[in-house]
């Protein structure tokens, strides 16, 4: 929200308050409190009819301060808010100069003429506070407000704040943190997450899970501003300085993902959304792609499993599916895990409306009447989550479905959620509105994790805030069938991955509309290469052979190379469950001493080692950056000398895939499935090692450590030593003329 009209002047209507000096401070060993006059004091009678705002400065872990900014203190609590973890830290408060710090950061406020708040680190300003960037403002339709404006520095860019579409530098842009079911296309996004880090060393998270308004240098362009309703506003300040420090920090703050399980990494497969379908419809896609030789891992049943208008009651249609324990049977004797859509929405002809209003598990209007709308579903109301009572009602309909034979569920929507309702447990209503998908995300977690096991629980979740990538997977909403679509999917990923969540998908080929052959095939190698893969449309089917017979060729190749990754991948996938490091990670979070790459959003790094840039044309040119160092070409072992632009022509079989300088990736030896030993005749491939030693771990399917090995480079002489797991293995030199490999059943192994 603006509530300036230019630099110098207010919008009309408004009335702001902001400090003017530090007039006094108070400290004890964990909390430093500036008392901030809105106008000078020169003598006693300036105390007179002056506001005062007062600031705290607080710390929940080192190298975090928050800081809050308060008008009137009697403001009552209200829920929900984020769950802030803490550490032992143990600040150093100094009220004499009027600075608090925790471990490397330091607050540190102005004792001179003019008013100032300053962020800073190992002998370096970070951001600060300035003059009239504090304020407390009143608007003459009632409205009250607080806001904050932290500088921003020459050439600094500013990253997350959700799953956004637009530029992934969000410099310029105007955003509300507020969830909606907006598509991929608009400024709207399913993900808002009111964190933001920067190139400069550290990120920021308001701790309000209502609507946060940011004005990233597009009020003062020199400033970020955030804005909250009410009395009080709250950031914490994370140093880092890297952004990959920043990342460990926020995640470690407000949680980290759990570690899906392996088979997930592998191909589902959907019915598509309205498209028409039975068990024989059903059958006729697993058993083409068998016939054609493409592995598939999981097969998602979209809405119409269920009758129409009756969304949801959790009860299969028999008109289509007669014997679904059945059904389900014979899919899993095939080695399939099955997916069903679901959403938090009880449409008025389910069974479960009239259950679930007799027992208050329904979210009602101030007045006591149920919240009903005709929008989605006819006469649909909302399933109440801060009920204890409604969430295990909720619970035992997918735990029944469970019991049949269903492994996961797709958790579609939660971001339509009113204001003008009251919640059992007294929530504010602006505050529910974000916060309801942390709710309903968590509560299908956690009765997948007790049916299946901590390591056998995903979800395929489409809304979420702060604190949401605990419960993976999430995915980029409704795209359209275009290669600007696929674009802007790719930017609200990454958005997403600067915004701590470590696992992300999209619907391969787009959802809205039919996809030509060729955005079809050009999507299937950004899909395979993504975390997670899904083939999902709206009214048409996403099977390869809809489109041309090269599609299933393209899809093979593809979803093979990833199973053969995949012990390369899922230890990415350890990081971003241990570490909170995304799998999938912009470019400037890998490289941020590189200034060319800070505003990349067209390719991006996959781990630590693999840069991916998908092909956004039909004709196969593509242009993509190479950071410093001899990158390999992962398919040819063509050496590419960076930093430099490359511009290439690919066909549809291939993309730019590029291992970094110095990389040991492991490959596994089955391409069949995405769950296997990976340790079980891996090949370690090397790609330009320099001198030195260095650690390789293989993961098993429980995250923990099934192989280690030791690779020691000294001079033109490679050593691999086997340090934990047995079996074979064998050892890939790649980039320096023909690929040698070494295998190798003992413990060591040599090249040159």
């Amino acid at each position: 929200m603006k509530f300036t009209d230019g630099y110098w002047r207010k919008r009309d209507g408004v009335i702001a308050l902001h400090p003017a000096h530090l007039h006094d401070v108070e400290a004890d060993a964990t909390t430093l409190t500036v008392f901030a006059a809105t106008r000078r004091v020169h003598q006693r009678g300036d105390t007179l009819n002056a506001p005062v705002i007062t600031v705290t400065c607080s710390s929940p872990m080192p190298d975090v301060v928050r800081v809050t900014v308060s008008h009137f203190l009697g403001e009552k609590p209200r829920l929900p808010r984020f769950e802030i973890s803490e550490a032992p830290t143990e600040p150093v408060v100094s009220a004499e100069d009027a600075s608090f710090r925790s471990g490397r950061l330091t607050a540190r406020f102005s004792r001179g003429e003019h008013w100032a708040l300053t962020f800073e680190a190992e002998g370096k300003v970070l951001t600060g506070s300035g003059w009239k960037g504090m304020g407390v403002i009143d608007t003459d339709d009632g409205g009250h407000f607080v806001h904050e404006q932290l500088s921003l520095g020459v050439g600094e860019t500013v990253y997350g704040l959700g799953e956004r579409f637009g530029p992934l530098v969000k410099n310029g842009q105007s955003i509300d943190i507020w969830n909606e079911d907006g598509g991929t296309s608009s400024e709207q996004a399913y993900k808002n997450v009111p964190f933001y880090l920067t190139n400069r060393g550290y990120g920021v998270l308001v701790d309000h899970p209502g609507r946060v308004s940011f004005e990233v240098g597009s009020e003062v362009v020199s400033r970020t501003q955030f804005s909250v309703t009410g009395q009080s506003l709250s950031y914490l300040v994370i140093y880092g300085p890297t952004p990959k420090e920043i990342l460990r920090r926020y995640t470690a703050l407000t949680g980290r993902p759990a570690l899906p399980p392996a088979w997930s990494f592998g191909l589902w497969l959907t019915t598509s959304f309205t498209t028409s379908y039975d068990e024989e419809t059903v059958t006729s896609f697993v058993d083409g792609m068998a016939e054609r030789d493409l592995p598939l891992s999981v097969f998602h049943f979209d809405t119409f499993w269920m009758r129409e208008f009756s969304w949801c009651d959790f009860q299969w249609d028999s008109r289509t599916f007669p014997d679904p324990p059945a059904m389900l049977k014979r899919l899993k004797d095939r080695g399939l895990r099955i997916c069903l859509w679901i959403n938090p929405y009880i449409a008025q002809r389910s069974a479960l409306f009239a259950e679930g209003m007799a027992n208050g598990y329904l979210t009602r209007k101030k007045d006591g009447d149920v919240w009903q709308w005709d929008r989605w579903q006819a006469g649909m109301a909302l399933v109440d989550f801060t009920n204890p009572e409604a969430r295990a009602w909720y619970a035992g309909k997918l735990k029944a479905l469970l019991d049949m034979g269903v492994d996961c569920f797709k958790s579609d929507f939660g971001e339509r959620i009113p204001t003008e309702v009251v919640w059992h447990d007294g929530a504010d209503p602006e505050r529910m509105h974000n916060w309801y998908t942390q709710l309903y995300n968590e509560t299908v977690f956690e009765v997948l994790r007790e049916a299946r096991g901590d390591g056998d629980a995903v979800v395929f979740a489409r809304s979420a805030t702060v604190g949401g990538q605990k419960f993976p997977v999430h995915w980029g909403g409704d795209c359209s069938s275009s290669f600007e679509s696929m674009a802007e999917s790719l930017r609200g990923g990454l958005s997403l991955a600067a915004s701590g969540f470590g696992f992300w998908s999209h619907d391969i080929g787009g959802f809205e509309g039919r996809p030509d052959p060729a955005v079809f095939k050009r999507w299937v190698p950004f899909g395979l290469l993504s975390s997670h893969s899904r083939l999902h449309g709206n009214q048409t089917y996403r099977v390869p052979w809809e489109f041309d017979e090269e599609s299933v060729d393209v899809l093979r190749t593809f979803t093979r190379l990833k199973h053969r990754l995949m012990p390369y991948l899922y230890g990415a996938a350890v990081k971003a469950h241990t570490e909170g490091l995304p799998v999938m990670r912009p470019m400037a979070v890998e490289f941020p001493d590189d200034p060319a790459c800070a505003y990349l959003d067209t390719q991006y790094m996959l781990g630590d080692s693999l840069l991916v840039a998908p092909v956004f044309a039909a004709d196969g040119d593509v242009r993509y950056y190479v950071p410093a160092g001899r990158w390999t070409k992962y398919d040819t072992g063509e050496v590419v000398e960076g930093p430099r632009w490359v511009r290439e022509t690919h066909g549809f079989d291939s993309v730019p895939l590029l291992v970094r300088p110095g990389s040991v990736v492991a490959v596994g030896a089955v391409d069949a499935r995405p769950d296997y030993d990976y340790a079980d005749g891996v090949t370690l491939r090397l790609f330009d090692l320099p001198d030195g030693a260095r650690t390789v771990t293989v993961p098993a399917l429980d995250g923990s450590t099934s192989a280690a090995f030791t690779v020691t480079r000294t001079g033109s002489r490679v050593r691999v030593e086997r340090t934990a797991g047995s079996g074979p293995w064998a050892v890939e030199q790649v980039g320096a003329g023909e690929p040698l490999q070494v295998p190798a059943t003992g413990s060591q192994c040599a090249i040159g």
